[in-house]
């Protein structure tokens, strides 16, 4: 038996180097801000609308600033800035809240060379709309293929009075010319914070290198204990509109006005982020379906890679084929929860990231202001399985979701954990 696995071990190591690497992402759900559509590709010129995502960004006194982007495809590349606005149109609403036809505002929007532009293989849209007198809306886009039918929706709330520090300063990227539509960098990743007022800024920033935990199971409705007090390692201050770099993982905290609470929150992340790939940090995200003695073991093994091995192979009863696959689909959810769902925290810690790697992308998402409503047609022996995420007030971000938690998650989640483990989910 020993040698067996030591045999197999670098049959293993390969998928968890290897395998952990997804092609081009095309998840149905994405974050709070979004809303995304997956379709098939029947031939090389067929265009396809994968995914919209949104941020927004205060301009000045009387107008706000709308990012969308865009993932498009024509076959299986990537649909270019420069072609998008001969093959899409784009309209939007404002409404005043979830749920309800008072409109607040509404137009058209010319897509041209003036407001389109290229992010990786990503889209960029960008529009300015007028403050309602109102403190907070829903925009609802629509961009639509032209000629056809094919459309795809994008919902974003937004604060019109009363913003938060995030509303007013985006993380944009080297050249400063767009937001990142994300939480995170990477280490020695070129960024800049700005206003679109393009004026210098001072801000502060509080730097914590502390980890912090991952979610809790569905299960747990125990009472949180109170929040633990974070230790800051560094102050230091940087300027808006500069290039800047961060070396050190972890948390950076950036404040314009140290006497309010509410900040940018910024995760400085490892260079391969969303990817793991590290054996040490890839034992972290099989909390979520393993036992407590197996982690201990895992967590506590001098050589992670051969104890990583040993743990796969015996879950799928030493058939090293059926480990590779099992390993690659479960980092490959792992990597796109990191993608989607990273807030002050890795995706996968989260609790939107928990749900996403053992139920995968749910079948609807039903959003409104406060809350979040995940729906799977069928999950284990159960139908109409709903997770509900509420939405708290955080100082890092202003998207972070917290799980309701029920006891009567059981026969639902156990079993499809089980599914995991014995190599069923492939």
């Amino acid at each position: 038996m020993k040698t067996h696995y030591l045999v197999s071990s670098f049959l293993i190591a390969s998928v968890l180097f290897a395998g952990c690497s997804s092609s081009r992402q095309t998840a149905r759900v994405p974050e709070s801000r979004s809303g995304s559509v997956a379709t098939p590709l029947p031939s090389d010129n067929e265009l396809s609308l994968i995914g919209v995502r949104s941020k927004f960004l205060e301009k000045d006194t009387s107008t706000m600033r709308v990012y969308l982007y865009v993932d498009a495809l024509k076959g299986k590349s990537p649909v270019a800035a420069s072609e998008f606005g001969g093959l899409y149109t784009l309209n939007y609403v404002i409404y005043s809240d979830y749920g309800t036809r008072d409109r607040l505002g509404y137009g058209n929007v010319p897509l041209n060379s003036s407001n389109l532009s290229q992010s990786g293989d990503q889209v960029v849209i960008q529009f300015d709309i007028k403050k309602p007198n109102k403190d907070y809306g829903v925009l609802l886009s629509e961009i639509s293929q032209t000629g056809t039918l094919k459309k795809v929706l994008n919902d974003l709330p937004i604060r019109f009075r009363e913003q938060r520090a995030s509303d007013r300063y985006g993380i944009f990227n080297a050249n400063g010319e767009v937001p990142v539509q994300r939480h995170y960098v990477n280490q020695g990743e070129p960024f800049q914070v700005k206003n679109l007022r393009n004026e210098s800024e001072r801000l502060y920033v509080y730097y914590y290198s502390h980890p912090f935990d991952p979610a809790g199971s569905p299960m747990n409705t125990v009472p949180r204990s109170v929040a633990k007090t974070l230790q800051v390692d560094s102050i230091f201050t940087i300027n808006t509109g500069q290039s800047l770099t961060f070396e050190n993982e972890g948390l950076y905290y950036m404040l314009a006005d140290t006497t309010r609470t509410e900040g940018l929150g910024l995760l400085v992340t490892n260079e391969r982020y969303p990817k793991m790939t590290n054996p040490e940090d890839l034992v972290e995200p099989l909390l979520y379906m393993s036992t407590n003695q197996e982690i201990n073991e895992l967590q506590s093994a001098q050589n992670h890679k051969k104890a990583l091995d040993k743990y796969w192979l015996s879950l799928m009863n030493g058939n090293p084929d059926l480990a590779r696959q099992v390993i690659k689909n479960y980092y490959n959810r792992v990597e796109e929860a990191n993608r989607l769902f990273t807030s002050y925290k890795e995706g996968w810690k989260t609790d939107k990231g928990m749900i996403y790697i053992i139920l995968g992308p749910p079948d609807k998402v039903q959003r409104s202001k406060d809350k979040e409503v995940w729906s799977y047609d069928q999950r284990a022996n159960a139908s109409n399985v709903n997770f509900t995420f509420n939405r708290r007030t955080n100082q890092f971000v202003d998207d972070h979701y917290e799980l309701v938690r029920y006891v009567e998650y059981q026969p639902i989640w156990y079993p499809i954990v089980e599914a995991w483990r014995n190599g069923a989910i492939r």
